[in-house]
């Protein structure tokens, strides 16, 4: 079974599949810098274009067809603006190649709110377009820390989309494991200097507020915010930035996590290779966009079974 991945980001749809035994034949993402983190860990063929320019003619015939569109026009934490958005439009652009290929699986991934944007109309056009080109669906939402026995908070909607009908019944998302990670086992030691905030101008007010080094702790512009379940908050694409919200730990002192441990809090193995030409700031982007290997792996286990 051959996968064909549209905005493939740095290929953790990909990564999760290839542990539940898939390959994938291609790939397409337009962003040039993860493309670079991309062919440094993938061998099969990305095509750094925007997929409304790809000549399908050109890509080899695949059997299932991944996306992890764009969040940000569903996103509570964006403008919501959904299909108004260009962002939101690109799900059509998805139709086409599913239009062409046919393939017998069809695998999407967003955002939590994309069930109930625009009060659940969205969602609707989705499963319409996807029902009218002959496929049956399941979708459910998940979540990291319960799916994929990583501590982070991060909860998805994955929708799973089968030509025949009998092998969608059959299909069931994965049962929850117990979560045995905890977040000191994906820290690093002897982290540079430079990630620490001895410097930060709120301090004062960090160094007083964060006495746990069980939990992450995020600044909440006026407040510091200590997350009492033991979990990392929900890695966002703008913790390079600095700011509000970014993940902050107590080890000798008070810093921001790396983007190492930003990849292990994302399920990536530390054989992966986060390139260096890269700023951190790019490098905090791309582990922030992409998904949960993990849970992604767990969902193709049981879409193999049925297959």
């Amino acid at each position: 079974m051959k996968i064909g991945s549209l905005f493939a980001g740095i290929g953790g749809i990909e990564l999760g599949f290839k542990k539940a035994g898939f390959k994938t034949a291609w790939a397409v993402e337009i962003d040039e810098k993860a493309c670079i983190t991309y062919k440094a860990n993938h061998k099969h063929k990305i095509i750094n274009e925007d997929l409304a320019k790809v000549d399908l003619k050109k890509l080899s015939k695949i059997d299932i067809l991944t996306a992890g569109f764009p969040c940000q026009a569903f996103s509570v934490a964006g403008y919501r603006k959904g299909f108004n958005d260009e962002r939101g439009n690109v799900f059509f652009e998805i139709l086409r190649y599913l239009e062409y290929f046919k393939p017998q699986i069809v695998f999407l991934e967003n955002v939590k709110n994309l069930f109930k944007h625009d009060e659940g109309r969205t969602f609707a056009t989705i499963k319409k377009e996807l029902q009218k080109l002959g496929y049956f669906l399941k979708y459910q939402i998940l979540n990291t820390c319960e799916y994929g026995n990583i501590p982070q908070n991060r909860e998805r909607i994955y929708i799973v989309g089968f030509l025949d009908s009998n092998k969608c019944e059959m299909f069931n998302f994965p049962t929850k494991i117990k979560l045995t990670n905890k977040i000191n086992n994906l820290l690093q030691q002897g982290v540079e200097k430079d990630f620490y905030y001895t410097k930060h101008k709120y301090y004062t007010k960090l160094k007083q507020d964060m006495q746990s080094k069980e939990t992450l702790y995020q600044w909440r512009r006026h407040y510091v915010r200590e997350n009492k379940n033991n979990l990392c908050p929900t890695l966002t694409a703008n913790m390079g930035t600095g700011g509000h919200n970014v993940p902050l730990v107590l080890d000798d002192d008070i810093r921001k996590l790396t983007p190492r441990e930003c990849a292990r809090f994302q399920g990536f193995d530390d054989s992966f290779i986060l390139p260096r030409e890269l700023s951190k700031a790019t490098l905090y982007k791309q582990i922030g966009n992409s998904v949960s290997v993990s849970v992604i792996a767990n969902i193709a286990k049981e879409i193999k079974k049925v297959i």
